[in-house]
């Protein structure tokens, strides 16, 4: 399998020179490429109050344990403001997402929040390729998980995102995926 975020992907309109680099964070992986078990995992991302209060705010989600300090602190089971859990999927997600141009979301399952993650936290992610399906004549379903930590390893987050990703040689996948038609529903 080739290097994560390091592909050559031409682009409409830049010079030959320009398009023979490689593009960072923009992979050109199909189905094929995809391997069960693989995993990478992501640098570390502290969630500041700035930042916690911003998102709060564009989702309009003001509840006391995020938005109310004297709350959480006298008030809260946990004493202390927490970081919305919107905020930590989406932090969580974020912070190992590849830029495939050939994959699309499909969903996500399983999603849990495990542990609380508090303003000021620092956290990272592992993502794992779990499994693959053929799903259509053009592409197939590649499931992945992904688990958030907090500072020395607490699991603070788990989903399994699906994605459907484009068949390199869809060819190759025909009949297979002409007798799953007649088998299940996509």
């Amino acid at each position: 399998m080739a290097h994560i975020g390091v592909h050559i992907r031409p682009m409409k309109g830049l010079p030959d020179a320009h398009n023979a680099i490689p593009v960072w964070n923009s992979e050109n992986w199909f189905y094929e490429d995809f391997e069960v078990g693989d995993k990478i995992r992501s640098i570390r991302r502290t969630i500041s109050e700035g930042e916690a209060m911003t998102f709060n705010t564009l989702v309009m989600d003001l509840h006391p344990y995020v938005a109310d300090r004297t709350f959480a602190e006298k008030e809260g089971v946990f004493g202390k403001r927490l970081v919305s859990g919107a905020q930590v999927f989406s932090y969580g997600l974020g912070l190992v997402a590849t830029n495939c141009l050939n994959s699309f979301s499909y969903g996500y399952d399983r999603l849990r929040f495990i542990a609380p993650v508090f303003i000021g936290d620092t956290i990272y992610t592992i993502r794992e390729n779990l499994g693959k399906e053929l799903k259509s004549e053009t592409m197939g379903k590649v499931r992945a998980s992904y688990s958030v930590f907090k500072e020395k390893g607490e699991l603070v987050l788990y989903c399994e995102h699906l994605m459907t990703a484009l068949y390199r040689d869809p060819v190759k996948f025909a009949d297979d995926v002409a007798a799953l038609k007649g088998q299940k529903p996509q």
